[in-house]
């Protein structure tokens, strides 16, 4: 018996182990790498982030139409090496769920959330790193999940 409860305790272990890899591959959201951007001197740029969330899944709007839903919300690092201007979030559709009285401001395929920076005038020249948190609540047409926040990486040359 003592063999038996020994190798259940392991096929259990297992599977735990193996249930976050699992979900991992199976992300919800997921954001296109994004291109090393070239900033010129004294000047805005336009740095684009592409997201996609798979078939069958949403993520609320930047504005969510009920208080009790978390928007979508893209955050930059306050030292970084450039300002950011205005975030651009995508265009909502209004959709109804089994979950949902009234239809709610959601997102949902592939899209796109710009970001206009301006580059301070004591930036050094050369390589940095752009850095951020992108965190969205994704749903499906039962019910939501809880959030999660995804680290965002831009390479840049400031010339």
């Amino acid at each position: 018996m003592k063999k038996k409860s020994a190798s259940c305790w392991i096929s259990l272990l297992s599977a735990l182990l193996a249930a976050p890899a699992a979900a991992q591959s199976q992300q919800i959201l997921t954001l296109q790498e994004p291109q090393k951007v070239v900033v010129p001197r004294q000047e805005e740029v336009r740095i684009p982030l592409k997201a996609t969330i798979r078939p069958g899944y949403h993520a609320n709007s930047d504005k969510p139409s009920e208080d009790y839903l978390i928007p979508l919300r893209l955050t930059w690092d306050a030292q970084g090496p450039l300002q950011p201007v205005e975030i651009i979030y995508p265009k909502p559709k209004f959709e109804k769920f089994a979950f949902t009285e009234k239809p709610i401001a959601v997102i949902d395929g592939d899209f796109e959330i710009v970001t206009r920076f301006r580059r301070p005038p004591n930036a050094m020249p050369g390589p940095a790193l752009l850095a951020g948190k992108l965190r969205y609540q994704a749903c499906n047409d039962r019910m939501c999940f809880p959030p999660k926040t995804v680290e965002v990486k831009v390479p840049l040359i400031l010339q």
